[in-house]
């Protein structure tokens, strides 16, 4: 079945947490990095454009229009309505394949994240509820309420959701590495890289635990491997604001402030409000 995944922002992959260089900097200032918080921000790595194209879409309505009465058509029309960021569009398509087919537990799941970038919290966390109810194995489903529950604030639901997830043998990196964020939050810095590196093995091409990873190694006073995590994500992706302030800290740390500086404005270019790159820059600019 076609899934729309959880994700539409180029930073915040698997629907994370913004990477936690704020956690980061806050340990470099002398707090316990345990104790300190991070906001959610986008949920998804990167937008799938190609899948998201108008020469695509129109291929997927061709095949809408020869066959109306088949619910995964609109599924897998409405999933790339979505990767391409046409929400009310995605919207209507998977409400028509659920009006097909009732139990489409895959289209109640991909409507629940629509709702979710729509801001119609309650009717993502209704049409998750239905996923599971129809399909208590649906490991996306987990894994998108429990994204839903976190950015609520419900830290215990959402480890809950990810938890199940991972015990259904799910092969979906974003619970592994959520699992993690959560670990991380609370200190348990350990079982953190334990799932960071779960998830870099099932998506080796994503930066995003390599930062999650690179946080938690710093944490735990390992800074050449937090070093090595956070050159791999530039080496990944070198437009994520986060990367490269996380570099800068380390040559922070190690009192060269002539590469941090020059990490910072690096960061600092990608995301002029990161307020993590500017503080870093004017601390380290000479």
């Amino acid at each position: 079945m076609n899934e729309l995944p959880d994700k539409h922002h180029v930073r915040g992959g698997y629907d994370g947490w913004r990477s936690g260089t704020a956690m980061a900097a806050l340990l470099f200032c002398g707090i316990a990095l345990s104790a300190c918080q991070t906001g959610p921000t986008g949920e998804l790595t990167t937008i799938d454009v190609a899948q998201g194209s108008s020469e695509n879409i129109s291929s997927l309505s061709a095949v809408v229009q020869r066959n109306p009465s088949d619910p995964e058509a609109y599924n897998v029309r409405g999933s790339a309505y979505g990767r391409g960021g046409k929400y009310r569009d995605a919207l209507k398509d998977f409400d028509t394949a659920i009006r097909l087919r009732p139990d489409f537990y895959q289209a109640y799941s991909n409507r629940a994240l629509i709702h979710r970038f729509l801001g119609d919290q309650a009717s993502a966390l209704a049409d998750y509820n239905r996923s599971i109810q129809i399909n208590p194995s649906y490991d996306a489903a987990y894994i998108g309420r429990g994204n839903l529950y976190r950015k609520a604030g419900r830290t215990q639901d959402a480890f809950n959701d990810f938890q199940k997830a991972i015990q259904l043998d799910t092969t979906d990196p974003r619970a592994y590495h959520n699992r993690g964020l959560i670990y991380q939050s609370q200190g348990q810095h350990n079982y953190a890289i334990e799932d960071f590196s779960t998830a870099i093995s099932l998506s080796p091409d994503s930066e995003e635990p390599y930062n999650g990873r690179g946080l938690s190694y710093l944490a735990t006073n390992d800074e050449d491997n937090a070093f090595a995590d956070f050159n791999m994500a530039i080496k990944l992706n070198e437009r994520v604001a986060e990367s490269w302030a996380n570099q800068a800290l380390i040559y922070e740390r190690r009192g060269d402030k002539a590469r941090a500086a020059k990490s910072y404005a690096r960061a600092a270019q990608l995301d002029p409000n990161y307020k993590v790159a500017t503080d870093g820059l004017a601390r380290t600019r000479t």
